[in-house]
């Protein structure tokens, strides 16, 4: 497992009865997470001083109770950029901190090209793939069908400083926008993608992901450059093997475009245990 653990700004201080305790900043919240089922006794003192929990209810959704008069939004840094948090419906703050990992691996991966490297993020959420990437020199088209996310992210990218680089923001279906992006002949040398497990679309049609990553996969290689420098692929699904997205990429891409793939799960560092809670799967094609 590969550990997101190059944060100040963010901590997993502990986790247990399916509740993480975290601090986001000054800020010290617990969220609930169906991956930690071990009930050990809790680890650190500061599940007392919690200024905020999440409670889900049984109806679906849930609700913030806040123990102490908080901001509406603040501010946390990660490697030189600025992340706007906020406490959201279903439990969500705006920043997913275990991808911090695929954040560095993505730039050093655009610094060590030697060339000027496209990035197309799809399902790109608040930007921070986006903000490293930008970071590292690439020019990047940011797509997320949510017109929020969209306009977070560009305030993250502005409190980052990052706002005069070359980023064009989509507000898309992502499937819609890579098909016209093929049409057109655009092309990128990099792809990441971040696809929600389940959804449903403007016609009512139901987006699950393990039935649609192949199509999706299979859809964006057709937007891949002749020198692609590399394809990401995260996911939340916990019925989906980070092997299954290796393959995937293994027997779409490697034929092409040689290369290697790589998979594995991404997680968070708690530091009341020493123990790594797993938050997802990410599967990596790079040029070889």
């Amino acid at each position: 497992m590969r550990a997101a653990d190059s944060w100040q700004d963010y901590e997993l201080i502990d986790a247990t009865g399916k509740n993480r305790l975290e601090r986001w900043g000054k800020t010290i919240l617990i969220r609930p997470d169906p991956q930690v089922v071990w009930k050990n006794d809790p680890a650190s003192p500061l599940w007392q001083k919690a200024d905020a929990v999440y409670h889900r209810s049984s109806k679906g959704g849930g609700s913030w109770e806040n123990r102490r008069p908080l901001p509406a939004k603040w501010k946390i840094g990660w490697n030189g950029l600025t992340l706007i948090v906020s406490p959201t419906g279903f439990k969500h703050t705006g920043v997913f901190p275990e991808q911090a990992v695929n954040w560095a691996w993505y730039q050093k991966a655009i610094a060590a090209a030697g060339r000027p490297i496209r990035v197309l993020n799809l399902f790109g959420y608040t930007g921070g793939a986006t903000l490293a990437c930008l970071a590292a020199g690439a020019s990047v088209t940011h797509v997320d069908a949510s017109k929020g996310m969209v306009a977070w992210a560009r305030e993250n990218a502005a409190a980052s400083g990052l706002a005069d680089r070359p980023c064009r923001w989509i507000v898309d279906d992502c499937g819609k926008f890579v098909a016209r992006e093929i049409r057109r002949g655009s092309r990128y040398d990099a792809v990441i993608m971040d696809p929600p497990s389940y959804g449903r679309g403007p016609g009512g049609e139901i987006w699950k992901l393990e039935e649609n990553i192949y199509d999706l996969i299979v859809q964006c290689a057709g937007v891949l450059s002749e020198k692609p420098l590399f394809f990401a692929v995260n996911s939340y699904t916990e019925g989906l093997s980070p092997a299954v997205m290796q393959y995937i990429l293994q027997t779409t891409l490697c034929p092409v475009y040689g290369g290697a793939t790589a998979c594995d799960e991404i997680g968070l560092p708690v530091s009341a245990t020493g123990g790594v809670v797993p938050c997802g799967a990410t599967a990596l094609w790079q040029e070889g």
